[in-house]
C-alpha cells in the first residue's frame, strides 16, 4: 500500500461513486469496446482496463487506489484479469468500480486449442475423471454423499463442507485444483453433519440426517458447478456468516476476534493460509484479507487445539481512519460477518524439509507466525533452531510478548528478538528497522550447511526491504 492523499480513502471513494458525477466520462451509456480502443486508453489521465470482459474506465480512482497509480498503469489499456487475480483476487471490483463501466469488450473469433495448453487441459481432464466421482447412499433417517478422490494424503485442511440454506457444498482441494459437489435439498435437516475423511484412500464422508424418513429419488438439484473439477482460481470464493462470540484486547490497538463458525460447516484453515471477512459499508461491498491464529501460544505441544474447526481467531490491528476496521470494531458480541473459504499457496512441506526456520515479522505481520511457530515446534523433528525477528514502533505494539518470552523458556530450540523503531529512552533492548546490517547479526545457519527457510510478512516496504 502506499499513503493516499487526504480526501482520498475508501469512504470518500463511495462518497463520490454515489454523488451522481459521470464517472465514466460516457453520460451512462455502455459502449461496446474493441482492443484497438482499449489501448487508446493507456494514460494516467485517460486509463480505462478491462477486467474479466468489461472495460472500466479507472481514471478517476487513480488517486484512490491503495495500491498507488504505478500498480493500475501496469493494466492501462489493457486485459488486466491476470495481474487483478495475483494481486487481490478476492476485491470485489463490480462493486467498488460499478459507477465506472464503460461497457463490454466486444468478442472475437476463438481459434481451436492446441500445443502445450491443449495437452495441460487434456491432462487436467484425465486426472478428473480417473480420479474424481461421487455416490450417494440412503437409510431411513440418514443420507451418506461419499466424494472418492484417491488422494492418498487427504486430510480434513483439504475438505470443506457447508450444509445451510437449503444447499450441500463439499469442496475437495488438491493444489491448485477444487472438486466440488453441490445440489439444492429441502429435505436435509438443518445443521445436520458429520464429515468422516478415510485419509489413506482419500475417501471423504459427508453424513446428514433427513427432515422425514421419505426415500429419496435424487440427492436434490444440480447447482452451477456441481460435479466439476477446476482450477481454485477459476473458483470463486465461498462465504458463509459466522458469529462474533468474543473481541478482547491485544494491545492498546489491536484486538482479537473469536468467530463461530455456524453448525453446517466443516472447515479447517490451514497453516500458512488466510480468510477474507466481507462487510456491507454504506451500499458498498468491502472484503479484507486476515490470517487466523491461536487463541494463544501454546507452551507445551501435547494437546491437539480443541478449537480447530469450531472457532476462528483473528488478530486485528484497528486502524482509527480505517474504514473497514473500525465498522469491525464497531460489531457486538453475536452479530454476524461473512468468513470465506481458505487461500494461499504456503506449503507445509517447505517446513518440514528445514532445519533452521527464521521468521521475519513486522507489526500484524507477526499474525501468519502464530500457526507456523506452533506446527514447526509441535511437529517437526528436523528442525533445529525456530527464530523469530519481531519488527515494532514502540514496546506497547509488541503482540503476545510475555507468551513469546515464555515459549523460548520453555523450548531451546526458540529464539525471540524485538527490535523497535521508535523506542522510548528506557528500551534496553535493538532499535532500528529491518537492514541487511541488522539482519546479519541474527540470520544464520546452525550449521554450515544447514537448510534455511525465511519466512517474511508485514507492510510492503517492510517486505520489500527484506527480500531485498
Amino acid at each position: 500500500q502506499v499513503p493516499l492523499k487526504p480526501g482520498r480513502s475508501l469512504m470518500d471513494w463511495i462518497r463520490l461513486t454515489k454523488s451522481g458525477k459521470d464517472l465514466t466520462g460516457l453520460k451512462g451509456r455502455l459502449i461496446e469496446v474493441t482492443e484497438d480502443e482499449l489501448a487508446k486508453h493507456n494514460k494516467k489521465e485517460d486509463c480505462w482496463i478491462c477486467i474479466r470482459g468489461f472495460v472500466y474506465n479507472v481514471t478517476p480512482y487513480m488517486e484512490y487506489h491503495p495500491g498507488g497509480e504505478d500498480e493500475l498503469m501496469k493494466a492501462a489499456g489493457t486485459d488486466g484479469t491476470d495481474l487483478f487475480d495475483q494481486v487481490h483476487r478476492w476485491v470485489n471490483y463490480e462493486s467498488m468500480l460499478k459507477e465506472c463501466l464503460v461497457g463490454r469488450m466486444a468478442v472475437k473469433p476463438i481459434a481451436a486449442p492446441k500445443g502445450e495448453f491443449f495437452e495441460e487441459r487434456q491432462s487436467i481432464f484425465l486426472l478428473y475423471f480417473l480420479f474424481y466421482s461421487y455416490d450417494w447412499f440412503q437409510t431411513d433417517s440418514l443420507i451418506t454423499v461419499v466424494i472418492y478422490t484417491k488422494q492418498k494424503d487427504m486430510n480434513a485442511e483439504l475438505v470443506i463442507v457447508d450444509c445451510q440454506d437449503k444447499r450441500l457444498r463439499g469442496e475437495i482441494i488438491v493444489d491448485d485444483y477444487s472438486y466440488l459437489v453441490e445440489v439444492g435439498n429441502n429435505s436435509v435437516k438443518p445443521f445436520s453433519l458429520l464429515v468422516n475423511i478415510a485419509e489413506k484412500v482419500g475417501k471423504v464422508e459427508i453424513i446428514l440426517k433427513k427432515k422425514d424418513s421419505i426415500h429419496w429419488k435424487t440427492l436434490g438439484q444440480s447447482c452451477e458447478g456441481h460435479n466439476t473439477f477446476v482450477k481454485c482460481t477459476d473458483r470463486g470464493l465461498f462465504y458463509r456468516k459466522c458469529k462474533l462470540v468474543s473481541k478482547t484486547e491485544v494491545t492498546h490497538n489491536t484486538k482479537l476476534f473469536c468467530l463461530t463458525l455456524p453448525k453446517g460447516t466443516h472447515l479447517r484453515v490451514p497453516t500458512g493460509q488466510h480468510v477474507y471477512l466481507k462487510q456491507i459499508i454504506t451500499g458498498t461491498e468491502v472484503v479484507k484479507p486476515y490470517t487466523p491464529v491461536l487463541p494463544s501460544l501454546p507452551l507445551d505441544f501435547k494437546e491437539p487445539p480443541h478449537h480447530d474447526g469450531v472457532q476462528i481467531y483473528l488478530m486485528i490491528k484497528i486502524y482509527s481512519c480505517g474504514l473497514f476496521t473500525q465498522a469491525l470494531d464497531r460489531l457486538q458480541i453475536e452479530d454476524y460477518i461473512s468468513v470465506s473459504n481458505p487461500e494461499g499457496n504456503f506449503k507445509k512441506s517447505q517446513v518440514q524439509t528445514s532445519e533452521d526456520l527464521i521468521l521475519l515479522a513486522g507489526g500484524t505481520g507477526f499474525t501468519p507466525m502464530v500457526k507456523l511457530l506452533n506446527f514447526a515446534l509441535a511437529e517437526v523433528s528436523c528442525l533445529r533452531t525456530v527464530k523469530l525477528i519481531f519488527f515494532n514502533k514502540t514496546e506497547d505494539d509488541i503482540l503476545w510478548r510475555n507468551q513469546l518470552e515464555q515459549l523460548a523458556l520453555r523450548d531451546e530450540r526458540f529464539e525471540v528478538q524485538f527490535i523497535l523503531s521508535q523506542p522510548t529512552k528506557d528500551w534496553v533492548g535493538r532499535q532500528g528497522k529491518i537492514s541487511s546490517s541488522l539482519l546479519s547479526e541474527f540470520v544464520k545457519r546452525s550449521r554450515k550447511d544447514s537448510k534455511v527457510l525465511v519466512c517474511i510478512c508485514g507492510p510492503t516496504p517492510f517486505t520489500e526491504q527484506g527480500v531485498q
